[in-house]
């Protein structure tokens, strides 16, 4: 794969990234605002720059950072269905994408480091 644009990964990782702005762009409170959207916004990124990086060692390292990050968005998911910020259908469907995304990462993972 010569382009991360071209990873399907990325593309479902961009794309929630983005439904995670527009749904919490009036969002008040701003901690929890920038937390959810920084972590869905930091897996497309560190798929991107470890793709950039060019050696399959630093690309299963920051596909590793990706896939982090896609716990931390499930973990901030669960928290904002608790306290009322995301409903229970839209919260069900973010965590389905979050961890579709994460068993991509792994399969991603795997296949860099058996190249290693």
């Amino acid at each position: 794969m010569s382009r991360f644009e071209e990873l399907e990964v990325w593309k479902k990782s961009a794309r929630l990234s983005a439904d995670l702005y527009k749904a919490f762009a009036d969002l008040k409170d701003y901690g929890f605002r920038d937390q959810i959207t920084r972590a869905g916004l930091s897996i497309p990124s560190n798929i991107a720059e470890g793709h950039e990086r060019g050696s399959d060692k630093e690309i299963a390292n920051f596909l590793n950072y990706a896939k982090g990050s896609a716990g931390e968005l499930r973990t901030q998911i669960y928290i904002g269905m608790d306290i009322g910020y995301i409903g229970r259908e839209q919260g069900k469907a973010w965590l389905a994408e979050a961890e579709a995304i994460s068993k991509m990462l792994h399969g991603l993972i795997r296949s860099v480091r058996e190249r290693c």
